[in-house]
């Protein structure tokens, strides 16, 4: 499954609302160095975690979702069951522990 982008929009429908997967949603801006090496690791976990819906959210483009969930630092990661916050990750993360986190929730 490819990366979903996200937006304050429809942040309730593809996350909140939810129901079947797990949901690892990537705060991140263009400007922000380790995002950008996220990009790729997301588009692994996406393909390889059929299991999982990821998506990604610009807080630049989308600050009422980012402060909703008090981001402050990028890249964080939000791991979302049955629309409820269960793990929250700050920093760039591997394949392999992002794919981890989401098997155990």
């Amino acid at each position: 499954m490819a990366v979903v982008t996200l937006t304050d929009d429809n942040f309730q429908d593809e996350v909140l609302n939810e129901s079947d997967k797990a949901v690892l949603v990537d705060f991140w801006a263009p400007w922000c160095g380790p995002c950008q090496m996220m990009g790729p690791i997301l588009d692994d976990v996406a393909q390889e975690a059929d299991f999982a819906k990821v998506g990604k959210l610009n807080v630049d483009e989308n600050p009422n979702t980012a402060g909703q969930y008090g981001v402050m630092s990028i890249p964080t990661l939000i791991i979302f069951k049955g629309g409820q916050p269960v793990k929250q990750l700050v920093g760039v993360q591997s394949k392999e522990a992002l794919i981890e986190e989401l098997k155990n929730v």
